[in-house]
């Protein structure tokens, strides 16, 4: 069985439908990629597997439980077991770094405030950035606040971590940073990786399988051996992203 079975899923937001019917199956500990034109529907997809979009046709059966009418309370429980690590890091400006970290365990209402302190302080040292929970996210740089966002994500030791666009912006060392952060947790704690990305060269090296989402369904899956033998127009350029040498562009330091 597999964690997440997707099917015939579909999202419309007024006359614009994203999600025509797609179906896929997600496995526990594997790291799976969506990848896609703009506009595709990898990050509506996302949002759909945590319940913050209501599906507008189809099915999601998570852990064998079906959540796709789930009201917001059920979906309390099912979050417990998710994190998701937005794409412009959805930080809280109005509050310290440390307590962007702790805001979904003090939601949990599970750990007392001392083991809240050790967790926090925990997940900042497991993105290399420890002691820095009196600072506030104005004083981040870019890939700072990326990497509290993913401390954020961890910090309530969840079971699948939803990445939408975990790299975007960022200069390729803190990429490589990010890639190997996102491959450690899964290493070393078992967490299942979806990953929606438009950084090909991380998708095709640090993925086990690919999911291209084309006309609203996942058009072709597979491994990304499997992607690059394929003889098909819609994933060819995406092949060839994935084998061009990294340009230097405008990006977010640190």
């Amino acid at each position: 069985m597999a964690l997440f079975e997707i099917r015939g899923l579909v999202k419309r937001f007024g006359a614009n439908v994203v999600l025509e019917g797609l179906d896929l199956d997600l496995h526990a500990g594997e790291r799976i990629t969506l990848i896609g034109a703009s506009g595709s529907g990898k990050s509506v997809l996302l949002k759909l597997l945590i319940g913050l979009y209501p599906p507008d046709g189809g099915r999601i059966v998570f852990d064998g439980e079906d959540v796709t009418n789930l009201p917001e309370r059920g979906w309390i429980a099912v979050r417990r077991r998710i994190g998701m690590l937005f794409q412009w890091d959805a930080l809280f400006d109005s509050l310290t770094v440390g307590d962007n970290v702790a805001y979904a365990l003090r939601e949990q209402r599970v750990l007392d405030e001392a083991a809240i302190a050790a967790r926090v302080a925990e997940s900042l040292a497991q993105v290399s950035l420890p002691g820095i929970e009196a600072m506030w996210p104005a004083d981040l740089s870019g890939g700072m606040r990326k990497r509290v966002g993913l401390a954020r994500a961890i910090a309530t030791r969840p079971e699948v971590v939803l990445y939408d666009e975990p790299t975007e912006g960022l200069d390729p060392i803190n990429v490589t940073r990010v890639d190997r952060l996102l491959e450690s947790l899964r290493r070393v704690h078992g967490v299942t990786t979806i990953v929606a990305t438009q950084n090909m060269r991380s998708a095709f090296a640090a993925s086990d399988r690919l999911a291209l989402l084309h006309g609203g369904v996942v058009a072709k899956v597979g491994t990304p051996d499997e992607l690059r033998a394929w003889d098909d127009p819609r994933v060819a350029p995406f092949v060839r992203s994935s084998q061009l040498r990294a340009k230097t562009r405008p990006s977010i330091p640190g």
